[in-house]
């Protein structure tokens, strides 16, 4: 049977989506994802030769491609219609070569968003394949496997089987044990803080110390704080010296990138970057809504901040109709013009009028959270700024100066949809200039500085961005990569390299400082972007990398020597051959061992003991355990015996209300202990 037109796309999802809308002349299919590549088993790169790249059918997508050959030929013509970013050009110029299409057909189509009128628009603006995009995502391609298939097989000889190394992961290791580092050498200093609390007439309000005696003074010892507090009569009153009134401008936000977007996700959503991204997936490609398949959301691998000039107007008139004239303010050409990827837009809903309480019943509830965080944030960056009225005052009594200051919203703007803690109100009474005010409390406060905090998921994804490293298309793999190789691991949602990773790292270092140092990562993005933009020759930048790279590999061949990680004493003997259990590090963590492997293969999990007995069956101990997907939830160690478990860690005591046992929660403001049952709850200490 003959096709007119057929269209080849990624995804299943979007294949779906798709076809409704181009009706009965299209027939549209999935390649699921690549269906050509490197091959595994070998670099696949022929160096001497200009790099040139030995690429195979992926191995088990023969029956696709049988498939897709089949409906070719019987087509009057094929369309290429993959995701419009680098490697969805790369996926359509192989699918080129392997259904034989004719080299410089307008065949390749590209939207930003899976809706009826962009999708068919699209289709009658076919292009040629841009080979600069091709060029700058091979480049990518043939350096990384470069880089990990010549580092990798070294690291396996002279350090432990499993292991790998790669451009951008290994930066990004770097980084995370340079925090580490940070932290070890950190040292305290002290320094005091003096906070009071005040009263007008029947409002309290609190201050801080400012100065003494004219000048502003450092809380450095308590001798300085001694002889502050003594000239302190805490029995008379404080005189309002100064007081400055002002209007201060909260700028509204710009819509979502790929990065903001994972960020907000870790830190408003507690999502992983992964999930985020399999999820805006999802709102991409398209959600069925009364019966009709719609993509929700704009492309969502971006690193612009760019909105199309017809969505700033739909933008305009649905904050218009909803909020009034007052809160409208377009400015949607905001895009950070410095690199190839702007040629997309930002992340934002197809259609604003889809609000996200109007398709709530047609979203899982984790689709929901997430659109209704894009929809939010697209909305507030097309609305005026918030405006708040600010108050600074200051309180003296001999010589001691004392500020307050308060703030208080004007005019909500952008706030209307998209608030933060930080837009909350923070009233002063209303003071004015030799006022007296009462002070009603004070007290010393002896602080120490604190070390800088180890990176969670956003807040390295933040630094990566702000160095420049990688794509935030790969920041989620990337991080996937360190932790299957157990090169860190996740305590309390933040990152702690492993004995394993500062091996590998220190190795690194020494051997390739290229490869880990982040201003030559970051520069080797900016030169893919300028292969992308047609600036640069992509065999010319990999010969210029690998010049000094095989200098470095050379050097390491013959002068790295081989680390033996010893095994620590387990402390205790084997149960099956009375031999001495050892501590080993495998490919997932350490785990016990029976020191007389390979004769005895006898292992053991490494658990860890809480100190609490288990609730239900009052015989084990609680352990803390890991899930597949490496989220932490405690069971009792006599496992499956008994079958207890639970995602909060039990405290060992019983709610004194309903007898259950009670659980630590800890949130972003606050620890508690609440019951796991009932609503009883305390604060912990």
């Amino acid at each position: 049977m003959a096709i007119k037109n057929l269209v080849i796309v990624e995804s299943p999802t979007k294949a779906k989506t798709i076809n409704k809308y181009l009706g009965r002349n299209y027939k549209v299919v999935a390649s699921k994802g690549h269906l050509r590549d490197l091959p595994k088993s070998k670099m696949g790169v022929d160096i001497e030769n200009n790099f040139e790249p030995h690429y195979i059918s992926i191995r088990g997508r023969g029956d696709t491609i049988k498939e897709l050959r089949k409906l070719a030929k019987q087509s009057d013509r094929v369309y290429l219609a993959a995701d419009p970013d680098r490697e969805g050009e790369a996926i359509a110029w192989h699918l080129s070569y392997l259904l034989d299409l004719p080299e410089g057909e307008e065949n390749r189509v590209v939207f930003n968003e899976i809706t009826k009128d962009t999708v068919k628009e699209a289709f009658k603006h076919p292009r040629k394949i841009d080979q600069n995009l091709v060029d700058a995502q091979q480049a990518r391609r043939i350096l990384d496997r470069i880089v990990g298939y010549s580092i990798s097989p070294l690291l396996w000889k002279k350090i432990k089987g499993g292991l790998s190394a790669g451009r951008v992961q290994s930066t990004t290791l770097k980084i995370i044990i340079d925090r580490e580092n940070e932290i070890r050498n950190f040292v305290p200093e002290e320094y005091w803080l003096i906070p009071a609390e005040f009263q007008k007439d029947k409002s309290k309000f609190t201050a801080n110390f400012y100065s003494y005696q004219g000048k502003r003074t450092e809380l450095a010892n308590e001798t300085i704080v001694n002889e502050i507090m003594a000239n302190i009569d805490q029995t008379q009153h404080f005189t309002v010296t100064n007081v400055e009134k002002s209007e201060r401008k909260r700028k509204s936000p710009n819509p979502y990138t790929t990065s903001t977007l994972q960020q907000d996700a870790s830190n408003r959503l507690n999502f992983r970057t992964s999930k985020t991204m399999m999820i805006a997936q999802q709102l991409y490609e398209g959600i069925t809504i009364k019966r009709t398949t719609v993509g929700l959301i704009t492309y969502m691998r971006t690193d612009s901040t760019r909105i199309a000039p017809s969505a700033v107007n739909a933008a305009s008139q649905y904050i218009q109709s909803e909020y009034g004239q007052a809160y409208s303010h377009a400015k949607g050409q905001s895009a950070q013009a410095n690199g190839a990827q702007d040629a997309h837009e930002a992340i934002r809903p197809s259609d604003v009028t889809l609000t996200p309480e109007s398709i709530k019943d047609s979203l899982s509830r984790d689709q929901y959270k997430l659109y209704n965080l894009i929809w939010s944030r697209f909305v507030a960056s097309q609305m005026t700024d918030a405006v708040y009225d600010t108050v600074r005052a200051d309180l003296t009594q001999n010589k001691v100066v004392f500020r307050a200051s308060g703030s208080r919203i004007k005019f909500d703007g952008f706030l209307k949809v998209y608030s933060t803690d930080s837009s909350k109100d923070n009233y002063l009474p209303e003071l004015t200039v030799n006022d007296s005010v009462k002070l009603t409390k004070i007290e010393t406060n002896q602080m120490f500085t604190q070390p800088p905090s180890r990176y969670t998921e956003a807040s390295l994804i933040k630094v990566l961005e702000e160095k420049g490293i990688g794509r935030p298309s790969a920041y989620s793999p990337t991080i996937e990569t360190l932790r299957k190789r157990y090169y860190v691991k996740l305590v309390s949602k933040k990152f702690e390299p492993t004995e394993l990773g500062e091996i590998v790292n220190n190795v690194l270092s020494e051997y390739f400082p290229q490869i880990v140092d982040s201003e030559f990562t970051a520069g080797m993005e900016s030169t893919l972007d300028e292969i992308e933009e047609g600036k640069r020759q992509w065999v010319s930048v990999l010969d210029e990398f690998y010049q000094g790279f095989e200098k470095d590999l050379k050097k390491a061949e013959v002068n790295m020597e081989e680390i033996n990680i010893k095994d620590e004493p387990a402390g205790f003997d084997c149960p099956e051959c009375g031999n001495p259990m050892v501590i080993k590090i495998g490919r997932y963590g350490k785990f016990y061992a029976c020191s007389n492997f390979p004769e005895c293969r006898h292992t053991e999990p490494i658990v860890k003991k809480i100190g609490v007995t288990c609730p239900k069956c009052q015989e084990g101990q609680v352990i803390e355990r890991e899930s597949k997907k490496k989220r932490i939830f405690y069971g009792c160690d006599r496992y499956p015996a008994c079958d207890f478990v639970s995602w909060d860690k039990p405290v060992g005591r019983d709610c004194p209300k309903c007898q259950h046992f009670l659980v630590e929660k800890t949130n972003r403001k606050k620890r508690q202990i609440v019951c796991s049952n009932c609503d009883y709850a305390e604060q912990a200490e």
